[in-house]
């Protein structure tokens, strides 16, 4: 796994040439224990170096369409998985817990809900006021710039630009990883706002 922006934070990836982006996996380390966000499927090196860091309590799916690897990664951890509460009724995986809008996951991790995405109530985590975990409504096509779902595969178009002005509106983010592509590091407001203008 790759060292991300503070050092409890790691990630790691795949390529998708498909959509050539690549799809990530957040693995955010805790004393009280570690939590893995929309994993990807981990290497064997993947695999030794999270278990010299702790192994893992819990894996959070952000939606349906990235579930991903993580009934393996549990399977074999016996981590708890969280989804998001309004795909509950047919969610694919059960989850040990179900995530709703403005609650807090554990302390630090907020959860927030974004809507008009190609899955209901898709979750969003906002990290200590300053970090954003993104599923798949905000992505990022190329380096240095975010996007997000093409009309076609949204629910409706005029709740996800709320859904996104919501997040723009957030006024201490600096860093976005997102679920696919090139996460943002630094400036990830301003990079929300450019969004919010080409909308």
């Amino acid at each position: 796994m790759k060292f991300l922006h503070r050092p409890d934070l790691y990630g790691w990836s795949y390529f998708n040439p498909a959509r050539n982006i690549d799809f990530n996996g957040i693995a955010w380390i805790r004393p009280t224990g570690n939590i893995l966000i929309d994993p990807v499927a981990l290497s064997n090196h993947d695999w030794n170096h999270l278990e010299s860091l702790g192994g893992v309590d819990w894996i959070i799916i952000t939606n349906s369409d990235h579930i991903r690897s993580a009934k393996e990664i549990a399977d074999q951890t016996y981590a708890k998985i969280a989804g998001p509460i309004a795909e509950k009724e047919y969610f694919p995986l059960m989850c040990d817990r179900w995530l709703t809008d403005g609650e807090e996951f554990v302390p630090g991790l907020k959860v927030l809900e974004m809507q008009g995405s190609k899955t209901p109530g898709e979750l969003v985590l906002l990290l200590e006021e300053t970090t954003l975990i993104t599923g798949d409504l905000v992505r990022a096509y190329k380096a240095g710039s975010l996007g997000i779902l093409p009309d076609e595969k949204l629910l409706n178009k005029a709740e996800a630009v709320a859904s996104v002005q919501r997040l723009a509106a957030l006024d201490k983010v600096e860093t976005i990883l997102v679920g696919d592509g090139w996460s943002v590091f630094r400036d990830g407001r301003d990079r929300l706002k450019e969004l919010v203008a080409t909308l």
